[in-house]
């Protein structure tokens, strides 16, 4: 109990105002206790340390039950995270999950707005189970909210690098949008963008990680992507587009998609104008073979032709297939080595843009 006691009084815990109040609430619900109104308990869990209100034995099953709640969760992560698992039920959360990421090397906070499995591409290494057609379900802006504060209170005041993070890669980099579908599609896109932006000041990260958004870039146009596009820059945002391939019949080959080149293109030149954005690239063999003289030749020219235009792309993420896709198409794929990577890295380098290489 006095451990109990000891947690809840500490600075992290009176950051979970809300939190405290809903669990309050339905302890006080579920128990019918008269002396555990959200008025009487609410300042034990506000930002004033002088506010911490005294606790009692009768109390130690209410706060047993809050701190099994808000750690219960974060208990599910295994021992050290890995590179290879992106699970994003790792945490038990709808919306949030960590992983260690090869391309920030460090740690990347998810934030998956498709919990659905829904997304309008179909891109044949994709590995998410279960993959649909569709859109982002609505989005639960105060469980969104709620579970990005906890996860990030574990890493800014907690000791989650310690516990499941390797010491060379003990560094939070981002908050990425990316997860299990395309997470512009989202309708409630901006207002998590504000959202996003208002927990990187409550645990002053504003301008010390990126927030990353990883599309497709087809929704672009929408006033609400656009929007939060241009909250994004102000939040040390980036873009990272999709292009795997620079023909259409690439285009429908690899990411099951009917639009065409020349619509991309257009749709970059949106995206780079309203936050900084760089080209992300994914490259394998299929049957055992590599992208074709053709495919290369075309995605060559559509680096040239970005060059030229002037887009203002910072580069290429290039990289190479890392964990299993779960689609239909997934015995057909396979890495491809290393040095193929390079190779074409140098050739998009001499086309004019700077490139990333993540095997």
């Amino acid at each position: 109990m006095a451990q109990v006691i000891r947690e809840f009084e500490s600075h992290r815990f009176r950051q979970m105002l809300g939190f405290a109040y809903v669990v309050a609430r339905m302890q006080t619900q579920r128990q019918g206790r008269g002396n555990l109104t959200a008025s009487a308990n609410i300042h034990c869990f506000s930002n004033k340390p002088e506010a911490i209100a005294p606790f009692t034995a009768g109390d130690s099953d209410f706060l047993t039950t809050c701190y099994t709640f808000y750690y219960g969760r974060l208990s599910r992560i295994p021992v050290l995270l890995t590179a290879t698992n992106h699970d994003r039920d790792i945490t038990g959360m709808t919306y949030v999950y960590p992983v260690v990421s090869r391309r920030a090397g460090g740690v990347s906070v998810g934030v998956n707005l498709n919990p659905n499995n829904a997304c309008n591409w179909a891109c044949v290494y994709c590995q998410v189970p279960n993959l649909v057609r569709g859109t982002a379900p609505p989005i639960d802006l105060a469980q969104l909210e709620s579970e990005l504060r906890q996860m990030l209170d574990a890493i800014v005041h907690g000791d989650f690098m310690q516990t499941h993070v390797d010491a060379d890669m003990r560094r939070l980099n981002d908050i990425a949008l990316s997860g299990n579908g395309e997470p512009t599609s989202a309708r409630e896109f901006d207002l998590v963008i504000d959202l996003i932006g208002k927990l990187l000041a409550e645990f002053g990260l504003l301008g010390k990680i990126k927030l990353v958004l990883i599309t497709n870039g087809s929704l672009i146009s929408r006033k609400q992507v656009q929007a939060g596009l241009r909250a994004m820059a102000a939040l040390n945002g980036e873009v990272w587009f999709k292009l795997d391939s620079a023909t259409a019949a690439g285009m429908r080959a690899t990411n099951q998609t009917r639009i065409v080149p020349d619509k991309a293109f257009e749709k970059l030149g949106i995206c780079a104008a309203l936050c900084p954005t760089w080209l992300q690239t994914c490259v394998f063999a299929l049957d055992g073979v590599a992208p074709s003289d053709a495919e290369q030749a075309a995605y060559l020219q559509w680096v040239q032709r970005i060059c030229e235009a002037q887009i203002p792309v910072r580069g290429v993420l290039l990289y190479g297939l890392a964990r299993p896709s779960m689609q239909p198409q997934a015995p057909r794929l396979s890495a491809l080595p290393a040095a193929w990577l390079e190779d074409f890295a140098q050739r998009i380098r001499a086309a004019g843009l700077p490139v990333q290489v993540s095997v």
